[in-house]
């Protein structure tokens, strides 16, 4: 913990340009006196730290100092370095390629090796996800609300919300705010975006609820499924489910059994074609043939 804590002070050092002893113990959640015998053991390590008493002092890393081996290892700057490529992928601007460059710059010396993880988090509507990104960026930084016009499989609908976090999710992306009109917090999808804006409306002030990522939250297991797949469809189970979602029958067809979200798990059941049948439940048995059905009356007119 002690060296996870003067990570913390160093990370935080170089971030900021002075910090009290006061502000770091509160931060860290431990005495002074702790702070001021991990502020020693940086001076040790050979951390250039200076100290100021009186009004207007603090802690503060010396001007020039460049953060060497002894904090951060080769592998450490790669993985950095795969994180801001897989920023830069949706990027619309340069901010990440530059800060890139400036972190070679300092550290040449360390980053070492061929690039073995490679992250690409755009999408085919690559350039209209990115526009989306940073004026959503520049709102949560200048405190400004968004609106746009949202289509969901629901309704379509017009929102002002206060955007607090960019989420990529469920290989997507989302903005999560306070929608003024629902008076709640909501996560909304960029895809599903249209005429997107800056308001003129300040942020309010309010308790920020940190957004929830459990998958059962957004997509309830309100049905058990339970389907026969042909197995030509094994590789779209695993790569979907994994492969013990599905057991191999006498037939070699694979059963299938899992709790889903009746909404979603009809597409999903339509995409597979004939390649399916459903089993349990009735329910999702009868949706099936309402929209089969309605597919086949229309190629039959």
């Amino acid at each position: 913990m002690k060296i996870d804590r003067m990570i913390g002070i160093l990370s935080l050092l170089l971030q900021r340009e002075k910090v009290t002893t006061p502000e770091l113990a509160e931060h860290f959640e431990v005495s002074k006196r702790t702070i001021i015998r991990d502020i020693d053991a940086l001076c040790q390590a050979g951390i250039p730290i200076c100290t100021t008493q009186g009004t207007g002092g603090g802690i503060r890393i010396m001007d020039g100092y460049r953060m060497d081996r002894t904090v951060l290892t080769s592998k450490d700057m790669q993985m950095i370095m795969a994180g801001l490529r897989s920023l830069d992928s949706v990027s619309g601007s340069h901010y990440y390629s530059q800060l890139m460059e400036k972190i070679k710059a300092g550290s040449s010396n360390f980053i070492g090796g061929n690039d073995t993880i490679l992250i690409d988090l755009s999408s085919w509507d690559k350039e209209s996800i990115s526009e989306k990104i940073t004026l959503i960026q520049t709102a949560i930084d200048t405190k400004r609300a968004i609106c746009f016009d949202y289509y969901s499989p629901k309704a379509e609908s017009a929102r002002l919300i206060d955007p607090y976090y960019l989420i990529f999710k469920w290989s997507s992306w989302y903005v999560w705010g306070f929608c003024r009109g629902k008076q709640d917090f909501r996560m909304f999808k960029l895809n599903r975006m249209d005429r997107l804006e800056l308001s003129a409306e300040p942020i309010a002030n309010r308790e920020i609820r940190f957004p929830e990522f459990e998958t059962k939250t957004f997509f309830p297991a309100n049905v058990h499924l339970k389907a026969a797949f042909d197995p030509s469809m094994k590789w779209h189970l695993i790569e979907n489910y994994g492969s013990s979602s599905f057991t191999i029958q006498e037939d070699d067809s694979l059963l299938f059994e899992m709790d889903m979200d009746e909404n979603g798990v009809i597409a999903w059941l339509l995409s597979c074609g004939d390649k399916v049948t459903v089993l349990e439940p009735q329910s999702v048995k009868e949706k099936m043939l309402q929209v089969a059905s309605a597919i086949a009356s229309k190629y039959q007119e």
